[in-house]
């Protein structure tokens, strides 16, 4: 089948552009098998020039599945749109009490709290400062692959628990739900991959780090080990960084990765605003069938 975009690796293992595509048309369904497969092929990939709004991104998203209201805790979606994030150092500034670009600014995967993370984030721009507030991506399948056979071997057996930290919250509505409803999970600390059979390494610090607790280690090693792992998932042959320009999207396999928006930019005083739609993922399971189990909290579906 002869391809009718364009894929443009941005590093070794991690992230492609794909050109050729408007998110703005009603694509066909070979068209999005192609993005599919670029998607699960680099983890990550971006489009840029596209000139899309709330209902755009939610319907091409639709393409891949279904999609979520916009947040476990989101109270206050644009109007008209409950399936939207907005990213907006605007509202951070009221959370937070200080200029920042992003609510998480620590390495993370999406929602790893709930039992059923997103399968897929799609992220795109709308109000950019000048310079800097890029975001970086890592590939999770490209870690775990690289990893001694002995402590993969030890790794797959291990789960770890992942809780949504709301410290960093002032007092807010916001804070008052997360304590109200708790998540709270054990995830394998490898799933394996429900469409390409891959094995990804699934720990993240912005979900894993107020724990520190894998199951049967204890605190203190599940903290040497998880910070080892991250030490190694976080080197930057793994990774890729991606400038935002106005008309950007990033479309990433949350199965499959972690992301980082670099806190370089709220200091400056410029807003960064973006908006995040997710895609209805499954419960992961391990390398031996074992799946997720959920401690505190429902799972999230879409429609």
């Amino acid at each position: 089948m002869a391809r009718t975009i364009t894929v443009l690796p941005q590093s070794g293992y991690t992230g492609a552009e794909i050109a050729g595509v408007d998110l703005a048309q009603d694509l066909s369904d070979e068209v999005i098998t192609e993005i599919r497969q670029a998607l699960l092929k680099w983890k990550v990939v971006f489009f840029r020039d596209q000139a899309i709004g709330h209902a755009e991104q939610i319907a091409f998203a639709r393409r891949f599945g279904k999609v979520t209201p916009a947040h476990p805790y989101e109270d206050n979606p644009p109007e008209g749109f409950p399936e939207i994030l907005p990213i907006d150092s605007r509202r951070y500034d009221v959370q937070h009490g200080r200029k920042r670009t992003s609510y998480d600014s620590s390495w993370h995967t999406d929602v790893t709290a709930l039992v059923n993370p997103p399968a897929f984030s799609i992220l795109r721009a709308d109000i950019l400062p000048p310079y800097g507030g890029d975001t970086a991506w890592t590939n999770l399948v490209a870690v775990y692959e690289n990893l001694p056979a002995e402590l993969r071997d030890f790794v797959d057996n291990l789960d770890a628990e992942h809780t949504f930290d709301n410290r960093s919250v002032r007092r807010s509505n916001r804070a008052e739900a997360i304590e109200s409803n708790p998540l709270r999970t054990f995830h394998p600390v490898v799933r394996v991959h429900p469409e390409t059979g891959e094995r990804a390494l699934f720990v993240s610090p912005g979900f894993t780090r107020r724990a520190k607790n894998i199951r049967n280690l204890g605190p203190r090693l599940s903290s040497y080990l998880l910070d080892a792992l991250w030490e190694e998932a976080t080197r930057t042959e793994y990774t890729v960084r991606f400038r935002w320009q106005p008309g950007s999207v990033a479309f990433w396999d949350n199965r499959a990765t972690a992301h980082l928006a670099i806190s370089d930019a709220g200091h400056l005083g410029h807003d960064r605003v973006l908006y995040r739609v997710t895609i209805e993922g499954d419960v992961p399971q391990g390398v031996d069938g074992r799946l997720s189990e959920s401690v505190e909290g429902e799972p999230f579906y879409g429609s």
